[in-house]
């Protein structure tokens, strides 16, 4: 599996984590997350490769989600990708938060 990016063109953050990637010598495939939501089976995935509680992936702007079920948080980042924290890496069955970008080094 190649070493994929949940990106968001528009931040800051992702944008560094590309670039940190992309000096490292990893062309990553880039998903733009936001047109091309994930399904709630690949944000489990996700979850498990992270190896974090759904409540993990929640933006500020879905705290009031934190105390709830993971099914249920899932389905809401499912339903609102700009709830995702950004940016997630994954390589193989390894994932990341990529802030700050040196804990993208964890998974190559």
């Amino acid at each position: 599996m190649a070493v994929e990016i949940w990106h968001n063109p528009r931040c800051s953050k992702s944008r560094a984590a590309l670039a940190y990637l992309e000096a490292k010598g990893v062309t990553p495939e880039v998903r733009l997350y936001l047109k091309d939501g994930p399904s709630q089976e690949e944000l489990r995935d996700m979850l498990m490769a992270l190896g974090l509680p759904a409540s993990a992936l929640l933006r500020k702007e879905g705290a009031a989600l934190k105390g709830e079920a993971e099914n249920v948080i899932v389905a809401a980042l499912a339903a609102d990708p700009a709830l995702i924290e950004r940016p997630v890496i994954r390589n193989g069955s390894k994932a990341v938060i990529g802030r700050p970008t040196e804990a993208i080094d964890e998974i190559l």
